[in-house]
């Protein structure tokens, strides 16, 4: 006679793997340190590609990836780019959105929440003059970021918005990370 283990899922998470993993956590804190990573490579004008596959957590390098993700990164050519992929700051609005998405729904898994589906629409305000160095009143950066759920759930919205203060990326954006910043070069003939 075979015995067959039944899994738990909410919102597609494996809630019994989620509580072993905290567990896990609280027993030993050093395996919630992760360290992801990713290499850029400038292909001409705007247009770079970012490479990531290795990346170090719970404990140990991580194998099980065994081909890498490869991110093309380019202007719009009213940015005088050849929009051979999203540019940066799009890029920075699908983190947020996915970040904030993948927070709600494995927080509510944990709670026991089931979530049917959710949407976002991200808008980020950016005025060139701080990027071309125009204004030193003026930010490089996004000055405002607005992020639109709809979401098929019988939870409140109050609980949903909640559970997406968890996000490591909205935590990012949100607040100073320290980013060290070195330059090599090499000579050119």
């Amino acid at each position: 006679m075979s015995t067959t283990t039944i899994q738990h899922t909410v919102n597609g998470v494996n809630v019994e793997q989620l509580q072993d993993n905290i567990t896990a956590i609280q027993g030993e804190p050093s395996l919630a340190k992760f360290q992801f990573r990713a290499t850029n490579s400038w292909i001409n004008g705007g247009h770079n590609r970012t490479t990531i596959k290795e990346f170090y957590g719970v404990g140990k390098e991580d194998t099980t990836r065994t081909e890498p993700f490869v991110l093309d990164a380019d202007e719009p050519p009213v940015l005088l780019g050849e929009d051979q992929g999203a540019n940066p700051v799009e890029f920075v609005l699908h983190a947020l959105a996915s970040c904030l998405t993948t927070s709600m729904v494995y927080h509510a898994a944990a709670r026991g929440i089931k979530i049917d589906s959710v949407e976002s629409r991200l808008e980020g305000d950016l005025d060139l003059r701080g990027f071309l160095g125009l204004s030193k009143d003026i930010r490089p950066g996004y000055q405002t970021l607005r992020v639109h759920f709809t979401v098929k759930s019988d939870a409140p919205a109050e609980t949903l918005r909640e559970l997406t203060k968890h996000s490591p990326v909205f935590d990012i954006v949100s607040n100073p990370v320290p980013v060290a910043i070195s330059v090599n070069t090499e000579g050119t003939n």
